[in-house]
């Protein structure tokens, strides 16, 4: 009974038990365009501090869900990108997208 999959009670659970971090979701947002070096990714979620951003790689990384490169040069070059594995969340990250951008938009509408 020491099995991560014993603690969910339905299959929705065990997918957010992975993607659910604050800035996770929006990590693999970036990495689905393909490999992004660390300080990219800075840039694609300024919100994020370093300690939080390299806190939800390791995490992602533990889940097998990024890859983490890091090559021995000064200063050191780091890169990380989606598994295979990680790869098929892409179209949960798409539709969340998509989602975002109708929610979005109705706001605006019912703003005007």
């Amino acid at each position: 009974m020491n099995h991560k999959t014993d603690l969910f009670h339905c299959p929705v659970e065990a997918v957010l038990s992975l993607i659910s971090g604050k800035y996770k979701c929006i990590i693999l947002w970036h990495l689905m365009e393909g490999t992004q070096r660390y300080s990219e990714l800075r840039r694609f979620v300024p919100q994020a501090t370093p300690k939080m951003l390299t806190q939800q790689l390791r995490e992602l990384e533990a889940d097998g869900i990024v890859v983490r490169k890091v090559y021995p040069v000064v200063p050191p070059k780091t890169e990380y990108s989606l598994t295979d594995y990680g790869r098929t969340l892409s179209p949960i990250v798409q539709a969340m997208c998509d989602w975002g951008k109708k929610y979005m938009s109705d706001r605006i509408e019912k703003a005007e």
